[in-house]
């Protein structure tokens, strides 16, 4: 047979029998989404799986299936078919939320953290619901991660919607007291503490002062040589603007744990405040050696020295803040500040330009990102 009549003879084969797998492919579609919205689930699994292996890149219906398989708690499968989804999506958005919860659940919690920020960078779609239980876990592994103050960022909101469930108590007690760990792995002999702790949190989030005292009073009688409990309560102090109590609470911080970084940082704003110049700078320069990737610590270190007139040592440490939170608007502010008086107008301008970009990306910034708006560099 001569070639072109070969190749005449394949395509008039090959066109009725990718008709034939279009037309099997509509139907079962149509079927498997039918047996999804009357809850024959398995029926739906085994329908969506045929149609995904005639046309592997239809994106809806991995999204489908990794749906009806989370629900299910079958959490690898899920994993897997989230995985298709969000590498066929235009909006891939909702899949990397639901990837991250996949993983959590398997406790491949580096890369659930990893597609938290994902799903954050993408807008936070997604309804509602998924939206609270993925900001919930978010901060769960914000926790895990010791980025304890965006944790509570997020975990803040989600108090105002529910007024704290027992799960919400207890990531709430984790962050507030600065616990690298998901609810799942710590000491069980830490529950009581992390319970007061949580439902001291919870009630002066809600400004409930006077029950939050009597948790926070509970914690200090039990829990009084335990470390970050003093920590805890200086913070409590502070949000009720109680500076005198929470530099007294600091500092008994610093007599259980001497090398307290955040204990030293917090002492060290109290002290500028009351002009206690010296005291402020020791205690900045201690915690920003003690922690040297701590931002907070170049960052208040670098604004007594901009203070001070060392004007080289102030751009010194408040490039090493911009250079570990580079989404800092604060730390931007202050090193305009500071090249202007190094006579660096370029520099300034440039610094001055990048405050104004951040603050007016944190001002417009919606529910839930609005509550990382000091931490954007959280979603890289």
């Amino acid at each position: 047979m001569p070639a072109r009549l070969f190749s005449l003879a394949v395509l008039l084969i090959a066109v009725p029998i990718f008709a034939a797998t279009l037309a099997g492919f509509e139907q079962i579609s149509m079927q498997a989404e039918e047996a999804q919205k009357t809850d024959h689930l398995i029926e739906a699994i085994r329908l969506y799986q045929q149609g995904l292996h005639l046309k592997p890149a239809w994106s809806h219906g991995w999204w489908s299936l990794g749906s009806i398989l989370y629900d299910l708690d079958r959490f690898p499968e899920a994993q897997r078919a989230f995985q298709h989804f969000v590498a066929l999506s235009l909006k891939p958005g909702p899949g990397y939320a639901f990837l991250a919860l996949c993983e959590y659940e398997t406790r491949d919690y580096d890369h659930a953290l990893q597609h938290f920020r994902m799903w954050g960078s993408k807008g936070w779609t997604g309804t509602s619901q998924l939206i609270d239980v993925g900001v919930f876990h978010f901060a769960l592994l914000l926790t895990r991660e010791g980025r304890f103050l965006p944790a509570l960022y997020l975990l803040a909101g989600e108090v105002k919607k529910s007024h704290g469930g027992p799960a919400l108590i207890e990531a709430t007690g984790l962050a507030s007291l600065r616990m690298q760990s998901v609810p799942e792995d710590y000491p069980s002999e830490q529950r009581e503490a992390v319970w007061l702790a949580g439902k001291a949190t919870i009630y002066a989030a809600v400004a409930d002062f006077q029950r939050a005292e009597e948790y926070a009073h509970r914690l200090a009688v039990h829990y009084d040589e335990t470390p970050n409990v003093h920590y805890f309560l200086g913070t409590l102090r502070k949000f009720e603007s109680d500076d005198a109590g929470a530099a007294k609470e600091f500092e008994r911080e610093l007599q259980i744990s001497p090398k307290h970084a955040a204990a030293m940082i917090e002492l060290a704003r109290l002290a500028k405040d009351e002009n206690q110049q010296d005291k402020a700078v020791g205690l900045a320069k201690t915690a920003a050696e003690l922690e040297p990737n701590n931002p907070e610590a170049h960052q208040i270190w670098g604004e007594l020295l901009l203070q001070a007139g060392n004007l080289e040592e102030s751009v010194r440490e408040l490039e090493s803040a911009k250079r570990l939170a580079p989404d800092s608007s604060t730390v931007r502010f202050q090193l305009a500040a500071a090249y202007r008086k190094l006579k660096r107008p370029q520099d300034a301008q440039r610094e001055m330009a990048a405050f104004n970009l951040l603050k007016d990306k944190q001002q417009v910034m919606a529910s839930p990102q609005e509550k990382l708006a000091n931490h954007p560099e959280l979603l890289r």
